[in-house]
């Protein structure tokens, strides 16, 4: 089986998730993964049991004139390293999980005649799965509704799939502590919004209440928001990128975060309160349609970035720490829209088209 996509974590985890799964049924099997070069796809696919392969490939939406050109001048060459790749490789099955990568590898497994899916994360599809969902032999969604955007009879709703080590820390519960734990995260390269915002909202504790931050910066703003917490005196953890999310997640009794669908279906999983401030240059503003069931199933509160400023953030943070019964009413809320069994429906669904 080849798995392709890329470029940022919500891409990357669900397409690991189901990888890990297939050795696991099938030990003998063999998994390739295809992503781009990019610093975020190395270290994430870092130390995983199946092998791993890039290709060169440029993004086309959002770009400039000149940018639209040399992406278009890349797809051949991304295409025949694609062809080289599968022929190489002679997967049955290939499966593309998002980002730009997913093209040029689906379309080269459907040039040779290999069975083909793909997997869509978001309520609103991007552009490249909207493109591919007319190629495909099969579309997998996480989001009731995203059906509406592919051809009638593709797509199944299976959910997203969630990392094995998340789902194994589903049933723990979190240590008792003194202190209330805010997790912060802004997408697997951070939020420089978010960010300014969370120093914003503890510049000072109104409250006095013991809180600790663990906050997830990206690679630019580590080093000042580090220190604008130090300065404030609040405990806070902040590191670019967070390796152990299993145990940040354990310890969070609140998370405020970009609404991706991949950390919506963690959080879910997990079954983690929320705050959610949707990216609002995300295509078709997708994460904001992603948000809007868990808000309106009591699961989270949602603050679009335009209208937030760090004392109303702040409000908002302090007034779910301090109201205990309904932090806990609002995670129970959120177990209901965990899809647990999304791994293993994506294999078996494979598994039967294979067949088939």
């Amino acid at each position: 089986m080849i798995v392709t996509g890329g470029g940022t974590g919500g891409h990357l985890f669900p397409g690991i998730a189901v990888a890990e799964e297939m050795l696991r049924r099938f030990p003998q099997g063999k998994v390739l993964f295809v992503s781009t070069d990019r610093a975020i796809d190395n270290k994430t696919l870092a130390d995983r049991a199946f092998e791993k392969k890039a290709i060169a490939c440029l993004p086309l939406k959002g770009k400039s004139l000149v940018g639209s050109v040399k992406s278009l001048a890349q797809l051949p060459i991304s295409l025949w390293q694609a062809l080289r790749l599968v022929r190489a490789f002679k997967p049955q099955l290939v499966l593309g999980v998002g980002g730009y990568v997913t093209g040029p590898v689906v379309l080269a497994a459907r040039l040779l005649g290999v069975k083909t899916c793909i997997h869509e994360q978001n309520s609103i599809p991007g552009m490249a799965n909207r493109m591919l969902g007319k190629i495909v032999d099969q579309v997998y969604i996480s989001i009731p509704g995203s059906e509406n955007f592919f051809p009638r009879g593709k797509a199944v709703l299976t959910g997203n799939p969630v990392r094995a080590e998340l789902l194994q820390e589903a049933g723990r519960r979190k240590d008792q502590v003194a202190s209330k734990t805010v997790l912060v995260l802004g997408g697997s390269q951070g939020a420089h919004r978010v960010n300014s915002l969370m120093v914003e909202a503890f510049a000072q504790n109104q409250s006095g209440d013991p809180v600790q931050i663990r906050h997830q910066t990206g690679n630019s703003d580590e080093d000042w928001v580090r220190k604008a917490y130090a300065a404030a005196g609040v405990t806070a953890q902040v590191s670019s990128f967070i390796s152990d999310m299993a145990a940040a997640y354990r310890d969070a009794d609140l998370v405020v975060s970009r609404a991706g669908a991949t950390t919506l279906a963690e959080l879910a999983v997990l079954g983690r309160p929320a705050i959610l401030i949707p990216f609002p240059y995300a295509a078709d503003d997708h994460q904001t349609t992603n948000a809007a069931f868990l808000v309106a199933g009591g699961a989270a509160l949602m603050f679009q970035e335009r209208e937030l400023d760090g004392p109303k953030l702040g409000e908002a943070i302090w007034g779910l720490l301090n109201d205990v019964p309904r932090l806990q009413s609002m995670a129970g809320r959120m177990k209901e829209f965990a899809r647990p069994e999304a791994t293993a429906a994506i294999v078996e669904k494979s598994i039967a088209l294979l067949a088939a």
